[in-house]
């Protein structure tokens, strides 16, 4: 059972070293989409580790802007080109870190190979009440010239509500953005997005479309019936606003109760001595 762990990245070589040493496995191989502003320079060393490679992939990406969700498919896209097989694609940010032990974490996925693993809810939760407008609303954001937030606040005032261009139910969610998906699974996603320039045209004009697009893609098709709903990431938003709470030596004992397999998100320039306190328990 082999998982491809794509993990994407923009700051913090150090603390994406200790992940992928963290996460060391015989099973595990791990690409790095390192965001094209950033200097591979001060990165380049990690891929000097076993079975780690950086994706030839590299997107220029804008927090919450489509380039983001484009990086992410074209990388699975990029991994499924691979000789080797994958079991499992597995999307990490480089703030997540593991909670449980590798062994774990492979005999679950090796237990679960048919199923897929993401979050969501459905269409008309509350969280949709208020991302709707991420779909429904021109967002410019994937874009960078002068007086772009005018522009977007003139085609939201002059012109109707858009709607989603296929006839589906909308799945997304906050914690979305962070999944795993089996081979048979990412290889139907890659192919659909491929497939359908409409849609990729539409969410060029959408906000956050890493937290619906592959959600929605999924719960509409076969692959509905494999999901298993937020069983693997640990993220705490009790801090407000569009970011999740920085984990700290604080939540150890929450982090340490939870039966999640990954938590974010870490900043060891903040607090490394949580990273710390997770690896004791680990090992041998």
């Amino acid at each position: 059972m082999r998982i491809a762990f794509l993990i994407m990245a923009h700051k913090n070589p150090k603390q994406i070293e200790r992940l992928v040493k963290r996460l060391n496995h015989p099973d595990f191989d791990f690409f790095i989409h390192l965001d094209k502003k950033i200097d591979m320079e001060d990165f380049a060393y990690i891929e000097q580790q076993d079975r780690v490679v950086f994706t030839r992939t590299r997107i220029h990406v804008k927090w919450a802007a489509f380039n983001f969700t484009t990086a992410i498919y074209k990388c699975m896209e990029e991994i499924l080109g691979y000789p080797d097989q994958y079991d499992f694609i597995d999307v990490l940010s480089a703030q997540d870190y593991p909670i449980k032990s590798t062994d774990a974490i492979h005999k679950y996925f090796s237990e679960h190979k048919a199923n897929n693993f993401i979050s969501y809810e459905m269409e008309g939760s509350e969280w949709w009440k208020y991302a709707i407008g991420r779909i429904t609303n021109y967002h410019l954001i994937n874009y960078n010239f002068p007086g772009r937030y005018i522009i977007q606040w003139f085609l939201n005032t002059i012109l109707p509500k858009r709607k989603f261009p296929l006839p589906y139910i909308l799945f997304g969610g906050p914690k979305a953005s962070w999944f795993t998906i089996n081979h048979d699974c990412a290889d139907y996603v890659v192919k659909f997005m491929n497939d359908h320039s409409e849609l990729r045209q539409f969410c060029n004009f959408t906000w956050g479309s890493d937290e619906f697009l592959f959600q929605t893609i999924i719960m509409n098709s076969k692959y509905a019936e494999t999901v298993m709903n937020d069983v693997i990431n640990y993220i705490d938003w009790t801090g407000g606003g569009c970011n999740p709470k920085i984990l700290t030596l604080f939540d150890f004992k929450s982090l340490n109760k939870s039966s999640k397999f990954f938590a974010r998100k870490f900043d060891i320039k903040v607090d490394s001595n949580i990273l710390d306190r997770l690896d004791d328990q680990f090992k041998n």
